[in-house]
């Protein structure tokens, strides 16, 4: 029997309590997960199904969570394009040959998800043999791609994006519409394989101010939401550090708007209207100890009781060095707390 408790909030459903999972539940912070990635680097992980499908695993049968994240990065769909990768110790992900010019984004394709980006589809369809919960897929969002695409990795300031924009538009909206074609096709291509639910993550979209946010990255993650809307799948876009945003990310089509911790979660719900709601403890807050812990659930819980639907989740992935016990506690107390 599948627990469809997460696809029901999604779709704003009634459900007996309120489901929970965890961004970057897979991951560093379990033992679990360390064991594993010891033996080979972070890319072979990302490129071994049956490694993905043990680590995408571990946080269902360790902590219990209402939905399995298929066990990937952002990113592998960038390499695909012919934008070479690699991850360093310490500094995250470096693309040593930026996309800075038009001759430079002439050279990447527009892959073929089941051809360039197979194994990602092949871990969908394994974990939809193993799961008891719903499968969430998911990707990138086109600017966030694009931030990694012209800095050359991880950026503080994006100096070169926003230079971009300002400078060269037209090579900055050529670099975005052939990375939405890229990301709308791969999450069509997750949807055949057996996602139940996709995520787009626009991890760094909260540098832009609103007017730019309209202009430059909103109108692709539009495009890229109504091509899914086929799949019939719910669509979770995820705005971090957007709660300056809000209002815009309504209009991107999503069934569910993730929020970060920076904004009160009823607030947020007002102007959200009927869309079910993704979030938002602080994801440093799961380090309370255990009565505060539960007291800050209790108040998020309350907080959310008129949304469309509610799925509880961290305001951004969990911290490597948070103890699992930790999340546990969390996870045991959303099931007990909303269940009364």
């Amino acid at each position: 029997m599948m627990n469809d408790t997460f696809l029901k909030a999604c779709r704003g459903e009634k459900t007996s309590y309120t489901p929970i999972w965890m961004m970057r539940q897979a991951g560093r912070y379990l033992p679990e997960y360390q064991k594993v990635r010891g033996k080979v680097t972070f890319l072979e992980l990302c490129k071994s199904p049956e490694l993905c499908v043990e680590v995408s695993l571990q946080p269902v049968d360790i902590l219990g969570v209402d939905a399995a994240i298929l066990f990937s990065d952002i990113l592998i769909p960038m390499e695909a394009m012919g934008a070479p990768l690699t991850f360093s110790e310490g500094h995250g992900p470096i693309f040593p040959e930026p996309i800075r010019n038009q001759a430079a984004l002439d050279r990447l394709i527009v892959p073929d998800p089941d051809v360039h980006t197979g194994f990602v589809m092949e871990t969908i369809r394994l974990l939809r043999k193993e799961l008891k919960v719903p499968l969430i897929g998911f990707s990138g969002a086109p600017f966030t791609l694009a931030t990694y695409l012209i800095e050359g990795g991880s950026s503080k300031v994006f100096w070169e994006t926003k230079k971009m924009m300002f400078t060269q538009p037209e090579l900055f909206h050529n670099i975005m519409e052939k990375i939405t074609e890229c990301t709308s096709l791969y999450l069509q291509a997750q949807a055949k394989a057996g996602a139940q639910a996709l995520q787009i993550f626009d991890s760094w979209v909260g540098v832009l101010a609103p007017c730019d946010f309209k202009e430059f990255a909103l109108p692709y993650v539009q495009r890229i939401i109504s091509d899914l809307q086929d799949t019939g799948l719910p669509i979770i876009y995820f705005a971090n550090n957007g709660a300056t945003l809000v209002d815009l990310s309504v209009q991107s089509g999503a069934d569910v708007l993730g929020l970060d911790w920076r904004i009160n979660i009823g607030d947020a719900i007002k102007k959200v209207g009927n869309k079910a709601v993704q979030g938002n403890i602080d994801p440093f807050a799961l380090m309370l100890p255990k009565d505060k812990l539960r007291q800050r659930i209790q108040n998020l819980l309350d907080g959310a009781k008129d949304a469309h639907g509610h799925i509880f989740n961290l305001g951004h992935g969990i911290h490597q060095f948070t103890p699992p016990d930790q999340a546990k506690i969390a996870i045991d107390a959303v099931h007990e707390l909303s269940a009364r």
